[in-house]
């Protein structure tokens, strides 16, 4: 912990720093593969939408025994019914099964519990049936859409009036737009279930990832203007250091919030199985991961990219090389005359003597009159004891 403490010390006073901004278009490569492969997800695979969307009927067997290949055996029950209709088997918890179908009238999701009861040997009464049509999903489809546009279209007023630039808020929504494709994507290719819990899981992340993104945007603004004041770095050299002063607090933050979405998520999956925990935990835990690597990789490079471009900040860039080749300069001349004091035993002073009517110099670059005498002085001899 002590090494990691310094390496973010490090970070923080410039001793050392990752070159972020200047690598953007790996992270963009990256970026880029990454949402080719959603967007393969999102229309090859298509998203695996919930009951509560698509509607249809669902079954659930609660204090089944015998819980061995549940699967087979729910399809079985309702595949004698020949009701010729999808059917999805999941286990809950240790001892519930639940089987969603396509939306069955009354006659016959009694017929259908009567069989599930036959084959998982229960009674009639450990078995409930719900029916959720396909206006209803429709309705909370075409709300979370609405949602969405009203939180971005307030998130841009808001950023672009804290920060008094439009351009930090287009790189906020970039990157939150980044984060929605991706985890979006990620849920098609690996078949998750999308669900309300998963939407209202979709939005918080949205929340997140622009926490962390106004947080590294704040610390570039205090550099940039301590940049604009002294010409010693350009935009991007500023914005860059900003990440590296931020990164331990992100990568904390980010560790922090992923632990308990974890711990959450090994439980819905592993004990409680399919449900509402299971699928907010899981949107939590894609969208947290994706969002800080967007505020870090994505959003910072933009805003750069975006700001370069500006007269004011392209004058600051030659401000800021001027410096830098004249620091540098000053150094290769410091090291080719050597540094004096580093020479040890010297007496540090150099005496071209009094004939040459020339002075002296020391080590500290005082100058010295030629006439004094700066080394031993020569004492006289102390007479013999007889003769004093």
């Amino acid at each position: 912990m002590s090494s990691f403490a310094q390496f973010g010390n490090n970070l923080y006073s410039g001793k050392r720093s990752i070159d972020f901004v200047g690598r953007q278009k790996t992270w963009y490569a990256v970026s880029a593969v990454l949402i080719v492969l959603a967007a393969i997800g999102l229309l090859g695979r298509h998203l695996n939408v919930g009951l509560e969307f698509r509607g249809g009927s669902e079954f659930r067997v609660s204090s089944v025994t015998n819980i061995d290949s549940f699967e087979a055996r729910g399809k079985k029950a309702v595949g004698t019914l020949d009701t010729g209709s999808d059917v999805v088997v999941t286990k809950i918890g240790t001892n519930t099964v639940r089987i969603q179908t396509e939306k069955f009238q009354n006659d016959l999701t009694d017929k259908v519990k009567t069989a599930l009861a036959n084959e998982f040997k229960v009674g009639e009464n450990k078995i409930t049936a719900s029916t959720i049509g396909a206006s209803w999903g429709a309705s909370v489809s075409q709300k979370a859409i609405t949602a969405l546009i009203w939180f971005l279209v307030l998130v841009s007023l808001v950023l672009a009036l804290y920060f008094r630039t439009w351009k930090m808020s287009l790189a906020a929504l970039i990157a939150l737009v980044h984060d929605l494709v991706i985890t979006v994507g990620i849920y098609a290719l690996a078949g998750f279930e999308v669900t309300p819990a998963s939407v209202i899981g979709f939005l918080t992340i949205l929340g997140y990832s622009l926490y962390d993104t106004v947080v590294v945007f704040d610390k570039v603004r205090e550099n940039t203007m301590a940049a604009a004041g002294s010409g010693r770095l350009s935009f991007s050299q500023a914005a860059n250091q900003a990440v590296n002063q931020t990164l331990v607090r992100s990568i904390n933050t980010s560790v922090v919030a992923l632990l308990p979405v974890a711990s959450i998520l090994f439980i819905g999956f592993f004990l409680l199985g399919p449900g509402t925990l299971l699928d907010l935990s899981l949107a939590l835990f894609v969208g947290i991961a994706v969002g800080t690597y967007s505020s870090i990789f994505i959003a910072t490079p933009v805003l750069a990219d975006l700001r370069e471009r500006e007269p004011v900040m392209q004058e600051l860039k030659k401000r800021a090389i001027r410096y830098q080749s004249a620091k540098v300069r000053e150094k290769s001349t410091v090291l080719a005359v050597g540094d004096p004091l580093s020479h040890q035993g010297d007496a540090g002073v150099q005496d071209s003597g009094p004939a040459a009517g020339g002075s002296s110099t020391s080590a500290r670059g005082r100058t010295l009159h030629p006439y004094v005498q700066t080394g031993p002085r020569n004492q006289p001899k102390r007479p013999p004891k007889s003769k004093r």
